[in-house]
């Protein structure tokens, strides 16, 4: 029950962070800065943050944490119905053609 509600939400998120990466404006250049003509640099300074850098940020801890509780609330669900361990299923008892003939002389109503 939780984790599907933890997923849901989740789901959420992603869509939120992904609108919020697309909305954020371009750096520049790009590679093109590399070859000349660009004023800023590869990994150059920082402006001051924007509201949107600060909701991205916020949602992408709020995708990781979300993601660590899904796997754990997923471990416990499976451990607690039984799914982690592999089931053992039992072969099927042979039956020699002996037993057979015993079980059709031992069935009622047989007439031989």
């Amino acid at each position: 029950m939780i984790s599907t509600i933890l997923i849901a939400l989740h789901i959420f998120v992603s869509i939120l962070l992904i609108i919020s990466i697309l909305l954020q404006p371009g750096k520049g250049g790009g590679m093109g800065a590399l070859f000349g003509g660009g004023s800023s640099t590869l990994f150059g300074g920082r402006g001051a943050a924007t509201l949107l850098s600060k909701i991205t940020t916020v949602l992408a801890v709020l995708f990781m944490v979300l993601s660590v509780g899904i796997a754990l609330t997923t471990k416990q669900e499976t451990v607690s119905a039984g799914i982690e361990s592999p089931v053992k299923q039992e072969a099927p008892a042979s039956t020699s053609p002996v037993d057979q003939q015993d079980a059709v002389e031992a069935a009622p109503g047989s007439s031989e």
